[in-house]
């Protein structure tokens, strides 16, 4: 499937800000056999300082800017063309727990797309002895790594609540939890510290989902802005499943990459510092229109 993308963030501060610089990770990546960028531009107004683009530890594209001059809003867009291929079906090769741990320990690698990096505690998901209990309660005796990821994705689906005014994006999954309501950011989260407590190695995924669905079709959860969803390895011979918690489905030709990391903290929209004080309002608007390929 081939689409545009045209996403617009801002920021409006209360009193200017009189200097500022931002990381930003919002154009979609180029994957071997899942999706290829084809064409994209990130643009800020005011106009930066300093703009330089580099390839981060994950291997996504991420732009530095910088702000000298005051300023009482900051505009950040940007607009891609992508193309997206459906990920064939396939049968269920990934292993029950026992045998995960082996393989795992017998991996060696370390570089970005090594699971090792998706094990434990991240910089946002401490362990939570709730949410344990809660992974546990969903196992079967037997089940295989896809079988477990796939029912933890159905369980957060089905308890807990689409609510856009219930968290922030400083939300802990502990917090969230116990709302067991909140957005695509708390479901992933809570997904990945269950499938975590149990060994299994999980990260986070940030993108864009289709904005209007094919006829026929329910509209999917969270296409109005940035979405999130999880990242699971299935052991050596499946390699990585991607889910969506937040609609109950495997990432699909509707679901578009921007970035994977251990958790939000690794792959925010925008992260910086500036120099100001009052409040600031966010501002947010995606369009994700499906073209003929």
């Amino acid at each position: 499937m081939l689409y545009d993308l045209n996403l617009h963030m801002g920021y409006v501060y209360d009193v200017p800000a009189s200097g500022a610089r931002h990381v930003i990770r919002v154009l979609p990546l180029s994957l071997p056999d899942r999706q290829r960028l084809i064409a994209g531009s990130i643009t800020v107004a005011p106009n930066a300082d300093e703009k330089v683009t580099f390839i981060d530890f994950f291997g996504q594209q991420a732009t530095s800017v910088l702000l000298r001059a005051p300023h009482d809003r900051l505009d950040i867009r940007m607009q891609a063309r992508v193309l997206v291929e459906a990920q064939p079906l396939t049968a269920d090769l990934s292993p029950e727990l026992d045998t995960l741990v082996d393989e795992l320990a017998d991996l060696w690698s370390v570089d970005a797309a090594s699971p090792h990096h998706l094990t434990g505690p991240s910089p946002r998901l401490p362990e939570e002895p709730q949410i344990a209990a809660y992974a546990r309660e969903t196992l079967k005796p037997g089940w295989t790594v896809r079988e477990i990821a796939l029912a933890l994705c159905a369980r957060v689906h089905k308890d807990f609540t689409y609510d856009a005014k219930a968290t922030t994006v400083d939300t802990t999954p502990k917090e969230a939890f116990r709302l067991k309501r909140g957005v695509c950011q708390d479901f992933a989260h809570i997904m990945i510290v269950a499938l975590r407590s149990l060994g299994i190695p999980a990260g986070y995924v940030s993108g864009f989902l289709r904005t209007i669905p094919p006829p026929g079709k329910e509209r999917l959860e969270g296409a109005d802005a940035m979405h999130a969803w999880v990242r699971v390895w299935c052991g050596e011979t499946m390699g990585y499943l991607e889910l969506d918690p937040t609609n109950n489905i495997p990432a699909g030709s509707d679901h578009i990459v921007v970035a994977y990391g251990r958790d939000y903290a690794d792959i925010a929209p925008v992260i910086g510092v500036l120099k100001g004080y009052g409040n600031q309002k966010a501002v947010q608007a995606v369009d994700v229109i499906p073209l003929k390929s």
